[in-house]
């Protein structure tokens, strides 16, 4: 196994093992402490909006100015709306299965419709994430494996886990009001996050071995992160607003400024 995919599969794992932690507090907890997820969420969501330009989108279009016959506004462009589309499509799909899951509630299988969507909801979500860790990793091939370059990929690995363990909490205890045990809400919580690793070898793979797709999948993973943390992160880490109204936004300040002060200073 090419090395680079190794350490995809490793960084993604990493990201379904906080998945899994996350699941794991309906075991210990009846419910989390909505403010540390709330700032956990904003942390996410400003780490992954950093990571999206300096990690992703700078490094797409140095690339194809260099390689790509294409200008590299279009390349870049294209790839950043078609990750954002993919990713709402994908949302549309979940959403209006929901609603069919919802039409039968009260109904004998309304209760497993309901489970079955929002397991798959989150799963969906995940895919373009390991897309963007494998993705991370797989464009430091040929000379591009520079300390940068690694603390790049780590650091967006590091936020997706950090947005991670919310998301493994968002189902395990949903599930566990459904009247699901405490083991079943576990084990269907961490497995949400399972397709992380899968996604992550093949962001990676397609990267070692199909070089001209790079800038492409880099500006990819902007749109799909980008609209992650612009449309579900941030609005969910806002709902105790009223109560603390600069609490979560700090974290988003607080995550940006990390990734920033990261990539600048190492590159």
């Amino acid at each position: 196994m090419n090395y680079l995919v190794l350490l995809a599969l490793i960084a993604t794992l990493g990201t379904w093992l906080v998945t899994a932690l996350g699941a794991a507090t309906v075991v210990f907890f009846k419910s989390p402490n909505e403010k540390i997820m709330n700032f956990m969420l904003g942390f996410a969501s400003g780490v992954m909006i950093a990571a999206s330009f300096w990690s992703l989108l700078q490094p797409a279009i140095e690339w194809a100015e260099l390689s790509s016959q294409v200008p590299a506004y279009i390349v870049t462009t294209v790839g950043f709306l078609f990750g954002a589309c993919f990713l709402w499509g994908s949302d549309k799909i979940v959403t209006f299965a929901r609603r069919n899951a919802e039409r039968t509630h009260g109904k004998p299988n309304g209760r497993l419709n309901r489970i079955i969507m929002l397991v798959l909801s989150i799963t969906l979500h995940n895919i373009p994430e390991g897309l963007a860790v494998g993705v991370a990793f797989g464009a430091l091939q040929n000379g591009n494996f520079t300390t940068e370059g690694l603390m790049g990929a780590i650091t967006i690995a590091t936020g997706i886990g950090l947005q991670n363990f919310p998301e493994g909490a968002a189902v395990s205890v949903p599930l566990r009001r459904e009247g699901c045990s405490r083991k079943k809400s576990f084990l269907l919580g961490q497995a949400s996050g399972m397709v992380e690793p899968v996604a992550g070898v093949i962001g990676a793979l397609l990267i070692v071995y199909v070089e001209a797709i790079l800038p492409y999948a880099l500006s990819f993973a902007a749109g799909a992160m980008i609209l992650v943390a612009v449309h579900e992160l941030i609005p969910e880490c806002q709902k105790n607003q009223q109560e603390l109204p600069y609490f979560a936004t700090m974290g988003i300040i607080l995550g940006f400024a990390v990734m920033m002060l990261l990539d600048v200073m190492l590159g």
